[in-house]
């Protein structure tokens, strides 16, 4: 089956955030032209090309940040009011980085044209007032960010075990699902258990990575490793599970870890103490 991706490439979603806030940059520099000549002061269109610009190159160098953010510590039903005040002392350093770049990058312009950038407003105004515009901005980006992580699941569809899974130590033999259930836009397709690649755990998910994509499932790291195969599904780390079968190389790193090379391309940690229990189960 073909299915879309969850999320967008990381370059795409660079370059349309990119057109977005030129544009914008450009709008706003226009706009200050004409308040300027209703006022009667003299403006220059390169003045607030300057300032805008200056606060679009901050912003697009501190989204890949602020996504890695989002990706880390995503915001759901039941983490959202625990997570929340990590956010919002996020916006302070994020408003920090913004404007203090942003004043370094237009005195450098003005100085590289032959003028002296002037801000008469003192330090601590200027800052709480440029919080204020940028806190507003930050959940706008954290809430698209979110909208389009939602959206893209939706696209890509959602793992369900066929039997619910209990997770207390089980007294007889596990049955072992040859497949899950995937809901995706209204459709429901099987995943044979044996295509997935490896299990990353995500806060109350375990992903399940499968032909390029991942399949969020609602269950914990110990509960699925208790119904997937021991023979076939190794534990390299807490939070991730690695089919054997896709196992291509594994490099070791300082300290006594590695970084285990899959057949899709991807690259799975290993702690110091799962490796040499991998190794064995591996017969090496």
């Amino acid at each position: 089956m073909t299915l879309a991706r969850a999320r967008w490439r990381p370059t795409t979603r660079l370059l349309v955030w990119t057109s977005i806030l030129l544009v914008t940059a450009v709008a706003n520099a226009f706009v200050e032209i004409m308040d300027a000549q209703r006022r009667g002061d003299g403006l220059e269109l390169w003045e607030p090309l300057i300032w805008e610009l200056s606060s679009v190159c901050l912003i697009l160098l501190t989204l890949p940040v602020l996504w890695w953010g989002c990706q880390r510590w995503p915001l759901h039903a039941d983490t959202w009011k625990r997570r929340l005040p990590l956010y919002l002392l996020a916006s302070v350093g994020w408003s920090l980085v913004h404007v203090t770049g942003m004043l370094a990058l237009r005195h450098a312009a003005y100085a590289a044209l032959g003028y002296h950038y002037v801000d008469d407003t003192h330090w601590a105004s200027r800052l709480l007032y440029e919080y204020l515009k940028d806190v507003r901005a930050f959940f706008i980006f954290v809430a698209i960010e979110h909208f389009f992580s939602w959206f893209g699941r939706r696209r890509q569809g959602e793992a369900h075990l066929l039997a619910v899974p209990d997770d207390s130590p089980p007294e007889e033999a596990v049955q072992r699902p040859a497949h899950f259930l995937v809901r995706k836009l209204g459709k429901e397709f099987l995943v044979a258990t044996a295509d997935i690649e490896y299990a990353q755990a995500a806060s109350n998910y375990v992903n399940l990575r499968v032909r390029g994509h991942d399949y969020p499932l609602r269950i914990t790291m110990a509960a699925l490793e208790q119904r997937l195969d021991p023979d076939v599904f190794l534990r390299s780390h807490r939070s991730w599970l690695v089919n054997r079968t896709c196992l291509r190389s594994i490099e070791p790193l300082e300290g006594g870890e590695a970084l285990l090379h899959m057949a899709d391309g991807g690259r799975v940690p290993c702690s110091r103490r799962q490796l040499p229990v991998l190794r064995q189960a591996l017969g090496g």
